[in-house]
């Protein structure tokens, strides 16, 4: 069903295209308006072939985002295949099923809906061309030698070499051309009493049709419009398309000298006579339709209109012009992001890939899918629907990396994750007896590193100490630092992280800490700058 609604879309991309340009030639002549019809409906039926045969140029429709009410699990409560394993915090995994998809169910009613109004169309169009066909059987064919006479000097006068039939028919209203391969002129009973004159612009105008094919092309759009029943815009150039043909006939006669004026009067006393010349449905071009007669009539009599038949060249032109809107439209593949595999990859800031890296994607249920990174740093979760989860990533040694992403692009389901070397904390407790005692300080806290981390090691060690202004007062406190260790294993910066503490304090740790000397961080073997976490507490016993 999708494919079938692509290939509609660009149909009417290239149809819309057509009548744009039908209308924007205004000024130009019925037969090249035609021309520009005929075009975008040859150009509309290759755009099925065309999609199978040129590359595709895919672009990504947003999707819809996952609402609150639906999560990570299947429509049933299971895990969704893979290597993930499903752990869900807000909701027990035995809890009611949802039930199951409507979506199956909506495409089998979309696709009986649009079969239905395709039989029904085709069924129509058939009842028409049988309808025709059987009232050309029962026509009776023209023998006057007068009237044959006229249908062969009007087609040697268009070059017409194939054999037409001349046929009056039992119907006093039908005055129309049908047929291919021998065409047939079918005209009401009551033609035998018309003037040469009469049937000689009759025979002009239904032998154009024949000259310029547009009873097969009429066809052709036909069809289209009963695979495309559901779409205004087939309908709309069926409609024009009849519409030009006939101006472009009347064209046709008008430039073999027959007058605006006669000609006008003609037709109108062939409407009269042909008061119902066939339903809609009826596949003949027909000459004295009530629906065009005014707009022809208008026409044929403003002697400014442009009644040229288009050139080759000009053809060409339209044809190449219509090739370029065509080839982009059939090369195009709307696709809309998600479910899908939502994947990454995990780096240190060398560039080296990390292994066993802890994964989780939590949705806005709180419930988690964890998966682990493969030997390439690679991690995967299946079936991951649109919508804004948190990405949480952790590994020893490593900063730990939490933070929301949002699934609507098709480029939104692959990410890329950097770890930064995780921070090194020290504790330290600076004492002193009242008065003189020495300080005892804490051993320091042990430092968490992942396989890939070779944490630096102090090889200068400064103690803080107890500032006198602060035991006289008999005051102590704990003073939070932020310290970064440079490449090169000095200390590059030192800053205090609370404002509630004493300058003093401060000062005598943020002093000391500067002095400290370490071996390089290496992180794949490269020296990195390490940021080192500090609590120095001052304990007055």
């Amino acid at each position: 069903m999708t494919v079938l609604i692509e290939l509609a879309i660009r149909s009417s991309l290239i149809l819309a295209a057509g009548l744009v340009l039908n209308t924007r030639l205004s000024r130009r002549s019925a037969a090249l308006r035609h021309r520009v019809l005929v075009v975008s409906i040859v150009a509309a039926a290759l755009v099925a072939p065309l999609s199978l045969t040129l590359p595709a140029w895919t672009v990504s429709v947003p999707a819809p985002m996952l609402s609150p009410a639906e999560g990570l699990l299947s429509p049933h409560g299971e895990d969704a295949p893979g290597t993930a394993a499903l752990v869900s915090a807000g909701r027990s995994r035995n809890s009611s099923p949802a039930g199951p998809s409507d979506e199956p169910a909506s495409v089998s009613a979309a696709v009986v809906i649009w079969l239905t109004g395709v039989a029904f169309a085709a069924a129509l169009l058939l009842i028409g061309v049988l309808h025709v066909r059987q009232l050309a059987r029962r026509a009776i064919r023209v023998q006057e030698d007068e009237s044959l006479d006229l249908l062969a000097r009007v087609a040697a006068r268009y070059g017409l070499t194939r054999r037409i039939v001349l046929a009056r028919t039992e119907s006093p209203d039908l005055l129309a051309t049908w047929g291919v391969w021998r065409p047939q002129v079918l005209l009401p009973h009551q033609s035998r009493d018309w003037s040469p004159e009469r049937l000689h612009i009759v025979l002009c105008h239904e032998l154009a049709h024949i000259r310029r094919h547009d009873w097969l092309v009429q066809m052709a759009a036909e069809c289209l419009r009963v695979i495309l029943w559901f779409n205004p815009l087939a309908w709309i150039v069926c409609t024009r398309l009849r519409r030009e043909s006939e101006q472009a006939c009347d064209d046709e006669v008008l430039g073999i000298g027959v007058g605006g004026g006669d000609y006008a009067s003609h037709l109108l006393d062939l409407a009269k006579q042909c008061r119902r010349p066939g339903s809609r449905w009826t596949p003949v071009l027909s000459m004295a339709h009530p629906s065009t007669l005014e707009r022809r009539i208008m026409a044929m009599l403003n002697p400014r209109l442009d009644r040229h038949s288009p050139s080759w060249r000009v053809l060409a032109a339209l044809c190449a012009v219509l090739l370029l809107i065509t080839v982009p439209i059939a090369s195009l593949r709307a696709r809309q992001a998600g479910p899908a595999v939502f994947s990454g990859t995990v780096y240190d800031v060398t560039g080296g890939v990390l292994p066993g890296v802890a994964v989780k994607l939590v949705d806005a249920n709180q419930a988690e899918v964890a998966t682990t990174t493969s030997a390439s740093g690679r991690f995967e979760f299946p079936a991951v629907p649109p919508g804004t989860f948190v990405l949480d990533v952790t590994l020893p040694g490593f900063r730990s990396l939490r933070q929301n992403v949002v699934l609507r692009d098709a480029r939104d389901w692959d990410r890329v994750v950097t770890l930064q070397v995780g921070d090194l904390r020290e504790t330290i407790t600076v004492t002193t007896a009242n008065p003189g005692a020495t300080a005892r300080p804490e051993p320091a806290a042990a430092v968490r590193v992942g396989g890939n981390v070779r944490p630096p090691v102090k090889i200068k060690d400064v103690r803080p100490t107890y500032p006198a202004s602060m035991a006289e007062a008999g005051l102590s406190g704990v003073v939070p630092l932020e310290a970064v260790i440079g490449r090169d294993g000095s200390v590059t910066l030192v800053r205090v992280l609370s404002a509630q503490v004493h300058p003093d304090f401060a000062l005598a740790a943020a002093d000391e800490v500067r002095q400290w000397q370490f071996r390089p961080t290496l992180l794949n073997g490269q020296a990195v700058d390490v940021i080192m976490s500090v609590s120095v507490t001052f304990d007055l016993r």
